[in-house]
């Protein structure tokens, strides 16, 4: 395989005297989807943070393109190609969907260029173009993760760092948000880095994956050689479907009282 697209090695991050990842290093090729899997804690938002320019590994190198870019400013990590989705979406919720998306071009100054990311963006995400008007903060959480998406996607990424983007769906949005991902990347070539708890939707979605564990990277492989270990069945896929089988168990004691 060629060389890869972002390179990380040895990275370490703290918070405070706390370090929050601990000597991670993982490659991520030009047009894969890769998923990070791990328990809350594990140091999968760090991680991100840390790629994008939120935070400042105190050792470590990060490589994207052939050029070193740990410890830059973030603006600089975007307009080098690579764009941050963060967790919990963070829309600004009194402006319009279209102010939103104009925000996530906020490196580039050309209008046309500008447009048509814009149309590019509703093409994949068409109640977006029909709440254009409409203010963020009156969209479902579905919608708004949408615009999150297409924000990102308004600053021309290379590559795409998205944080939990199932958080607080329903499955079916989860089904659908996913499937977009999936298109956008074989459609239109945009590399994906994936954090996410969902580890049966992410590597479904992934080409490889890498799982964290207290700061660490403790396994990586293929996806769907992932979605076979033993480990990660029992351990992250195995309490997933445990918690679905409860909440079924719930909803069904529910209905009957």
């Amino acid at each position: 395989m060629s060389d890869a697209l972002l390179k990380v090695r040895n990275i370490e991050s703290f918070y405070g005297p706390i370090m929050a990842i601990r000597g991670v290093s993982l490659d991520v090729h030009e047009g894969q989807i890769v998923s990070i899997l791990g328990a809350n804690g594990a140091g999968k938002t760090t991680l991100m943070k840390t790629i994008s320019g939120v935070m400042d590994p105190e050792k470590g190198q990060i490589v994207f393109d052939g050029r070193e870019i740990q410890g830059q400013e973030p603006h600089r990590v975007v307009q080098a190609g690579i764009v941050h989705v963060p967790e919990g979406r963070e829309v600004f919720p009194l402006l319009t969907v279209d102010e939103n998306l104009t925000l996530g071009a906020y490196t580039d100054i050309d209008r046309t260029r500008i447009n048509r990311h814009r149309e590019l963006v509703f093409d994949y995400f068409p109640v977006l173009g029909e709440r254009r008007n409409q203010e963020a903060g009156t969209l479902s959480g579905g919608q708004q993760q949408m615009l999150a998406i297409g924000r990102g996607l308004m600053g021309n990424p290379r590559i795409m760092l998205l944080d939990e983007p199932s958080l607080g769906l329903s499955p079916i949005l989860v089904q659908e948000i996913f499937g977009i991902l999936k298109r956008l990347n074989a459609e239109q070539g945009v590399t994906m880095m994936l954090v996410e708890q969902n580890a049966s939707a992410a590597l479904e979605l992934a080409d490889h994956g890498y799982v964290m564990e207290v700061g660490r990277i403790v396994m990586d492989g293929p996806a769907d050689e992932l979605m076979q270990s033993e480990d990660i069945r029992n351990f992250y896929l195995g309490v997933q479907e445990a918690g679905v089988r409860e909440s079924r168990r719930w909803k069904r004691k529910k209905t009957w009282r």
